[in-house]
């Protein structure tokens, strides 16, 4: 059974999180030949102050950045 997980901010609609599900699980199905029936996405959403690129978090360096 495929098991992804896709690590993501927060701020995406709805609606772009289940075309993300649908397209993630079609390809997964279709390269690991393994029903879309078993395959499972998992979205982590994360705030900006949460994740961090360069030793500062992505909410500083936007902050910096519209500066």
């Amino acid at each position: 059974m495929p098991f992804v997980q896709i690590n993501i901010l927060e701020g995406r609609s709805p609606e772009k999180k289940e075309r993300l599900i649908r397209e993630v699980s079609i390809l997964v199905s279709e390269v690991l030949e393994s029903p879309i029936e078993n395959v499972r996405i998992m979205i982590n959403e994360m705030p900006p102050e949460h994740w961090g690129i360069a030793g500062e978090s992505v909410k500083k360096r936007t902050q910096k950045s519209n500066e």
